[in-house]
């Protein structure tokens, strides 16, 4: 975050990243994503990304509440923009000369992000990945499970949600040692 908020254009950049690891969302998602799916019916930034299925995977679209780092990064973003450019029709991330972005150019954003922080191997999905590995490691503590980490993700089975969770051999030894 610190090397997003040093960029030309901060507050879309800090955002980029945020879709990524608070939402999960895809490169394509976050290519797609409008102002009306995250505006209430006042015009106000709400509580929740209400993704359309046109723009997800599978065409399954889903609502994934936002986290209120995202929130307020989506409020300095949209502050940001020229008068109308809010507007629940318009682009969330935009490039720097007003178009939407495609889904590839967020893919090489990201690549370009992560090699100038020197994380090698990072791609466009390593935020979704964690996103998916935290959600499901903090599921207990909110009362969740594992499919409602699937829903979040997007994902029509349950097992591509277990593919995505990386295994931490601490908390293995952990966890026999309570048994």
């Amino acid at each position: 975050m610190a090397r997003a908020r040093l960029s030309a254009w901060p507050e879309r950049d800090q955002t980029i990243v945020l879709l990524s690891v608070y939402a999960g969302l895809r490169a394509g998602e976050i290519a797609k994503l409008r102002w009306g799916m995250v505006l209430r019916a006042d015009g106000r930034i709400g509580d929740l990304i209400c993704l359309e299925a046109a723009i997800s995977k599978y065409a399954g679209g889903r609502r994934i509440p936002l986290h209120r780092d995202l929130r307020l990064a989506l409020v300095g973003l949209r502050r940001s923009l020229p008068a109308g450019g809010g507007a629940p029709d318009q682009p969330v991330i935009r490039s720097f000369r007003g178009a939407a972005m495609r889904a590839n150019s967020i893919v090489n954003w990201f690549t370009a992000f992560y090699r100038e922080v020197g994380l090698e191997g990072c791609s466009s999905h390593s935020g979704r990945r964690t996103f998916v590995t935290t959600a499901a490691r903090k599921a207990h503590k909110a009362g969740a499970s594992l499919r409602d980490v699937q829903l979040l993700a997007g994902h029509r089975s349950i097992e591509t949600t277990q593919r995505y969770i990386d295994g931490d051999s601490d908390a293995q030894r952990k966890l026999i040692s309570l048994l």
